[in-house]
């Protein structure tokens, strides 16, 4: 039998700790303590890839162009898809740095490296027509009126803070680099779907077309898991384990869920979207494809003692 093949989700505060400035030195020095985690993982002996969110990163990357096109006209905005491959490109960079100095520290002599990745998504999911992911800065009614006007962007009210440019949130079908990712795998640690992935769309000729489309990276990472046929999902947060009435005075600690558990309590309304809603989505998909596998949804610092079956929300079919 083969190492214990494993695709871990990043959560955000792997990448940016609240309190801390939003700059890239900033964002190095958390990563750099992530990769510690990361680099232990791999020096009990599992096989992983490494999927991370953007959403804060892309964020400032949309709004930094906005600003340049409107100072300068010579200096377009680049399109949302574009947007995010850049924000893939040096996440991973800053991630493939602190990795390979956190294994070289451990003797191990892995490679890590950055896969710019595509995700078919269809023009036909329904969340093309219900924008809900904002993004980028915010506007006043009337700047949001404008834009609508000029660019075509779906503009929404943003709990009173002023308004924001929304893009769908659609279904990650089909990752384009799969087999690139099957061929490093016995020999390379892989980031990838950076993001959720850039979302693209297959044309009837086989071309790709980027669009402007946010992929919760929870889904994409269980997409890849799905395709790689890992044995474990790592989905790593904020908290160490599942909760029912979070943070309310009956709150209750989950050490395991059923997918039938977990699909009621789902119903219940007890995960929020947009927070722990689509890692409980995620985990279901991935046990409900491979019975007799698991999830696991914990935070990063617990993330060792969750793959030794001591921390974290286990999820299995049964």
């Amino acid at each position: 039998m083969g190492a214990t093949k494993v695709v871990i989700a990043l959560g955000g505060n792997a990448l940016q700790e609240a309190g801390t400035p939003p700059t890239a030195e900033a964002q190095l020095e958390v990563v750099k303590k992530t990769a510690g985690y990361l680099a232990e993982i791999s020096s009990r002996g599992y096989e992983m890839a490494i999927v991370h969110g953007n959403g804060p990163q892309v964020g400032r990357i949309v709004l930094g162009q906005e600003i340049a096109s409107r100072e300068n006209e010579q200096t377009p905005a680049m399109p949302f898809d574009v947007c995010g491959a850049m924000s893939q490109g040096y996440i991973g960079y800053h991630i493939q740095q602190a990795l390979r100095d956190a294994l070289r520290n451990r003797n191990r002599n892995v490679p890590v490296v950055t896969i710019a990745t595509q995700v078919v998504v269809d023009p036909n999911d329904p969340a093309f027509k219900n924008p809900t992911k904002p993004i980028g800065p915010f506007y006043t009614e009337e700047e949001a009126r404008r834009l609508e006007a000029e660019k075509g962007y779906t503009m929404k009210e943003d709990a009173g803070r002023g308004w924001r440019r929304v893009v769908p949130s659609p279904e990650p079908k089909k990752i384009v680099e799969l087999s690139a990712i099957k061929r490093l795998w016995d020999t390379t640690i892989v980031i990838t779907a950076g993001g959720g992935g850039i979302p693209v769309i297959e044309n009837m000729d086989g071309s790709l077309t980027g669009v402007a489309a946010v992929i919760d990276k929870d889904l994409a990472a269980e997409r890849l898991a799905e395709d790689i046929e890992a044995d474990i999902l790592l989905i790593l947060t904020e908290v160490d384990k599942v909760c029912l009435n979070f943070k309310k005075p009956d709150q209750k600690v989950l050490d395991h869920m059923t997918v039938p558990e977990a699909i009621r309590y789902m119903e219940e309304g007890h995960f929020a979207p947009g927070s722990m809603l689509p890692k409980v989505m995620a985990a279901i998909k991935f046990a409900r494809t491979f019975p007799g596998r698991k999830a696991i949804i914990t935070s990063l610092y617990k993330a060792v003692e969750a793959l030794e079956g001591k921390e974290g929300t286990v999820v299995t079919m049964a």
